[in-house]
């Protein structure tokens, strides 16, 4: 049950193509949107949507592969930890984040081809 405690796990599509930089140290990151949609049925019997978005941090070999498979509109399965930070910006203003560290990537509705 300790794995539990600070875990994550999402289905969803890539709003955009990973943003791959390499650090001084020469380690991968990327970063990417991921938008989760759920559809139910209001009081009225109407169909709603609501779509969020999950900012998303990959480390090391999960960001080269993210850089090399992962583009907009993939639907993908991510398994990985809740992370909050603060930043000051160019004004002066604290800002916060939350993001989810990836530890575990899966693509989804990839075809594959057989030669």
């Amino acid at each position: 049950m300790y794995a539990l405690r600070n875990s994550v796990q999402l289905i969803g599509n890539l709003g955009n193509a990973p943003d791959v930089r390499t650090t001084e140290n020469g380690k991968k990151l990327a970063q990417f949107n991921v938008a989760t949609t759920e559809t139910w049925r209001n009081a009225k019997g109407e169909k709603v949507k609501e779509t969020q978005w999950h900012r998303v941090v990959a480390w090391g070999k999960i960001a080269e592969i993210a850089e090399k498979f992962l583009d907009k509109g993939k639907e993908v399965a991510i398994g990985g930890r809740l992370v909050n930070r603060s930043y000051t910006d160019k004004e002066g203003a604290k800002k916060y984040i939350t993001e989810i560290q990836v530890n575990e990537l899966l693509l989804l509705g990839v075809k594959t081809v057989l030669v």
